[in-house]
């Protein structure tokens, strides 16, 4: 066997291995198979581009990609559905986010494609503990609903009617919180299977496909693009990288040569310049924010930023 052939061959096992460590860095626990989505309607697969601001034609509207896989106008109606109340995330709407984005990274290539493996598994996590729970008699939540939910205003804290309504123990983010620290499932020395460990590790892995996503739409002053391969290990670096062993940062820089280059991009969210990529990618940037801080603060807020 030559030496390219070697190298292929060693680039290919480490990439499997990173699929399996990508997010936490080591091997989680194993899962049957399971439930790989919610019922959803979705009616927001053309989306107004409210940046552009009402002009004589009205609103931009962001359209889907024919024959694409990946859309990114879905991705971001489902992102768009995700904030819920004062400070909380809908459950459905960001796991029906990371489907897209699974999509996404897909596309972008076998290789790149590996990593999407482990997130998936993450959603599958949380999915599982849903429907277990909707199948067991205890898992419906005690009288402190409205406790979980409340709006809070300038003139004080109210509570939400809307909230009484939807009882499951993971119909949201602060719901599978409190529900999982009340029953005990939270382990703070300790890894479990718990939803709460599972969505902190999605969690870091939102915050380096965002910072990805924007470094990619910026424009810089003056000087040239530079390449999207290049982007996304600078984004890693300063998030995902901080959580992972020498092993895992070294199989990621592997993954990251493989990526397509800047105009591959262009077609997959249908744009015909950078300018273009700019305004759609900036949205995506701004809704991926917006549920990445709720989640931040719920998480802050029960010091589960570490959990093991």
């Amino acid at each position: 066997m030559g030496v390219k052939s070697k190298a292929a061959a060693a680039i290919v096992v480490l990439l499997l291995f990173l699929g399996s460590l990508w997010i936490q860095g080591g091997l989680d626990y194993q899962w049957e198979s399971c439930l790989k989505g919610y019922n959803q309607v979705n009616t927001l697969h053309q989306l107004y581009n409210s940046s552009d601001g009402d002009g004589a034609e009205g609103p931009r509207i962001m359209e889907g990609c024919p024959g694409q896989t990946f859309q990114v106008s879905l991705l971001l109606s489902h992102l768009l559905a995700g904030p819920a109340y004062a400070s909380d995330v809908l459950m459905q709407p960001y796991l029906s986010s990371w489907d897209e984005l699974v999509r996404f990274m897909e596309a972008l290539g076998p290789m790149v494609g590996l990593i999407s493996k482990e997130i998936e598994s993450k959603t599958s996590i949380i999915r599982q503990l849903a429907l277990l729970s909707k199948e067991s008699p205890e898992a419906e939540l005690g009288p402190d609903i409205h406790s979980i939910n409340s709006v809070r205003t300038e003139t004080g804290a109210e509570n939400n009617p809307e909230a009484s309504q939807h009882t499951g123990a993971y119909h949201s983010v602060r719901s599978m919180i409190w529900v999982e620290l009340n029953r005990g499932l939270v382990d703070f020395n300790h890894q479990t299977d718990s939803g709460c460990r599972t969505l902190l590790r999605l969690h870091r892995a939102l915050l380096w496909l965002k910072l990805f996503l924007q470094k990619l739409a910026e424009t810089p002053a003056a000087g040239r693009l530079r390449s999207p391969s290049e982007l996304c290990r600078e984004a890693y670096q300063s998030t995902l990288a901080n959580h992972h062993t020498w092993f895992v940062r070294r199989a990621a820089e592997l993954a990251f040569i493989a990526m397509p280059e800047r105009g591959f991009f262009f077609k997959l969210v249908c744009v015909q310049s950078q300018e273009e990529l700019n305004v759609v990618l900036n949205r995506v940037v701004q809704a991926i924010g917006e549920i990445y801080d709720r989640t931040q603060k719920a998480l802050e807020e029960n010091n589960m930023l570490d959990l093991p």
